[in-house]
């Protein structure tokens, strides 16, 4: 009879650990997921930033040798991410190749002027921070007009500030989830032993060395919960990159590198956040209470 009951329990308590691991891992898988889409859109949107062209068109009269002292300071400017410098005859060759025909015959003179592309990293790609530079380039001596895009860099930060806003917050609401669905699979686990608990409570064992096996036990099990989550985001991105090899997702090795990361400390964290509180809870109750 005893070795029966010895095998149900240990059956009953081997299915209530694969139902945490598998709890956390799939909500550790989720999460991952999110992390990288996160990392990712904020590299798509870096990406579209830096394709911002400031253009700071020169006057007529500025020699070659100013030209390319003024293109050397600014390339050493912090805002800036490559500078290009565009000749009005290189210009007039763009534009002769868009039109399909040659103004400069209609015309007899080329109106163009030298120019100087500054493509700015993505930090300062914002409305404020353009109008900024704007103000600062129109007292340079050396240029006549600054030109860029302003409607789309409104609409790029605009849309760029939506689209952030709506996935902090489903990343707080997944968080949230994770808390609770890791929460009740470790609290079920160990209600599960909380006559034994109480047991070595009575016999004069510390709340610390009782907690301690149960932290440890449930911190394994994070960990492995955590392994599966990433193997799981292995094959995904493996797949994900095959068929769309434009993200770069297998050789952005930073972006794996946070995810993985964050899934491990999450893991950690939470199990063992929540094995503290759940011990914590029984240690705390009358034995009389332990049937309820």
């Amino acid at each position: 009879m005893t070795t029966s009951f010895d095998s149900f329990q240990k059956r009953r308590l081997q299915s209530s650990y694969i139902s945490v691991v598998v709890s956390i891992a799939l909500v550790l898988f989720m999460i991952g997921v999110l992390g990288l889409v996160l990392l990712k859109s904020t590299k798509v949107a870096n990406h579209f930033k830096e394709k911002v062209v400031m253009t700071l068109f020169l006057k007529d009269e500025v020699a070659d040798k100013n030209i390319n002292t003024l293109k050397e300071s600014i390339k050493k400017e912090e805002f800036v991410n490559k500078v290009v410098y565009i000749s009005k005859e290189d210009a007039a060759k763009e534009y002769k190749k868009d039109l399909g025909e040659d103004f400069l015959q209609f015309l007899g003179d080329n109106p163009l002027k030298n120019g100087i592309d500054i493509y700015l990293k993505a930090d300062f790609v914002t409305p404020e921070k353009m109008s900024e530079l704007e103000k600062s380039f129109d007292k340079n001596k050396f240029v006549a007009e600054v030109s860029y895009d302003k409607p789309l860099v409104q609409l790029l930060t605009k849309n760029i500030q939506r689209i952030s806003f709506w996935l902090l917050v489903l990343s707080g609401f997944f968080g949230l989830v994770a808390i609770i669905l890791i929460n009740s699979s470790i609290r079920l686990s160990i209600y599960s032993k909380r006559f034994n608990i109480k047991t070595m409570q009575m016999v004069g064992a510390t709340k610390s060395f009782i907690r301690k096996p149960f932290i440890w036990q449930s911190i394994k099990l994070g960990l492995l919960g955590a392994f599966i989550a990433i193997s799981g985001l292995g094959i995904l991105i493996y797949y994900v990159d095959k068929y769309i090899p434009t993200l770069e997702l297998l050789t952005d090795y930073v972006a794996l590198g946070y995810v993985a990361g964050g899934v491990i400390l999450i893991a950690f964290f939470i199990t063992w956040i929540s094995t503290f509180f759940a011990t914590q809870r029984f240690l705390n109750l009358q034995t009389n209470d332990l049937y309820y």
